[in-house]
């Protein structure tokens, strides 16, 4: 037989907006399942910055434990889960994981996304060591005057090399797709910003001793820098909610109202798998909007008094 648990809200996710809308839903007394498998992108960022109240900075895996912590608080627990089918029947979803299935009325997916290949050498260590970084808007303040290598999709790279240059005066575009050159407005507007670019396709990039990144391009030339943003876009890991109909935009990130309510009826999404700003502020946010209207949906439970 099929082991079947059942709770109000089952909680796909334990990154920072699946834990804060868990820990919102446990203060509002309700039955949460918080299932995930430990892949948390929190976990990569050696410091965070600016993440409100932390002036010094936080280490990502920190505020992963501090989170964590706090759910235990108020009775709440994270499984080692991998949630792998999720499926509708009538107005109850059933999501299925390798031990069993988990029936509930309510779905909340913080599931994240995934970055775009990186021709990076133990990239891991790299982005711990701060070598190859992959959020400018959270760090780009970090980085002031270093010197900076970018490489992106072509429909924006020079948006993001642009965006880069407002930190450093040392910026350095690389080719990555050389089918699509650089139009003239593109190169003009690189010039004007004084941004180097290297039309040579680079083909991978290594570590010195030291963890700085070493550029390697196709026409067998090499360029060390201090810093290297990899801007070749994401995936959203919404496939659970895309096997049920729910809207997708771009990245297949999933499409939400002003209650983080996707197109399917009682399945929410917070944070970096959903259309917006990938942040960590930006997820607790949503997290505590959804939490909040998931409760208001949810039957009452009323305090026995006596």
């Amino acid at each position: 037989m099929t082991a079947v648990r059942r709770c109000e809200v089952l909680v796909v996710g334990g990154g920072p907006g699946g834990l804060t809308a868990a820990i919102y839903l446990r203060r509002f007394r309700r039955d949460v399942i918080v299932a995930d498998k430990g892949n948390s992108r929190l976990s990569l960022i050696p410091v965070s910055h600016n993440y409100p109240g932390f002036p010094g900075g936080v280490r990502g895996g920190e505020l992963l434990g501090r989170l964590h912590e706090q759910l235990t608080c108020y009775g709440g627990a994270v499984d080692d889960l991998e949630i792998t089918d999720l499926r509708k029947d009538g107005d109850i979803f059933i999501a299925t994981h390798a031990d069993g299935e988990i029936h509930t009325p309510v779905v909340l997916l913080a599931t994240g996304v995934a970055d775009a290949g990186l021709p990076v050498e133990d990239w891991r260590d790299a982005v711990a060591a701060g070598a190859v970084r992959l959020c400018p808007v959270c760090d780009g303040f970090d980085i002031l005057d270093k010197k900076v290598a970018v490489v992106s999709q072509p429909h924006n790279r020079t948006g993001h090399a642009l965006f880069m240059r407002t930190f450093s005066c040392d910026v350095t575009l690389f080719e990555r797709e050389p089918q699509a050159p650089l139009s003239p407005a593109e190169e003009a507007q690189l010039r004007a910003a004084n941004v180097r670019y290297i039309p040579s396709p680079l083909k991978g990039v290594t570590l010195t001793e030291g963890m700085a990144p070493v550029l390697h391009t196709e026409d067998g030339e090499d360029y060390q820098f201090d810093v290297f943003y990899p801007m070749l876009g994401e995936k959203a890991r919404s496939t659970l909610a895309m096997n049920i109909g729910a809207a997708c935009g771009d990245c297949e990130k999933l499409i939400v109202d002003d209650h983080q309510r996707t197109s399917v009826p009682g399945l929410f999404a917070v944070g970096d798998v959903v259309v917006g700003l990938n942040q960590i502020s930006v997820a607790i946010g949503q997290a505590a909007i959804a939490a909040t209207a998931i409760h208001n949906a949810l039957p009452w439970q009323f305090r026995q008094c006596g």
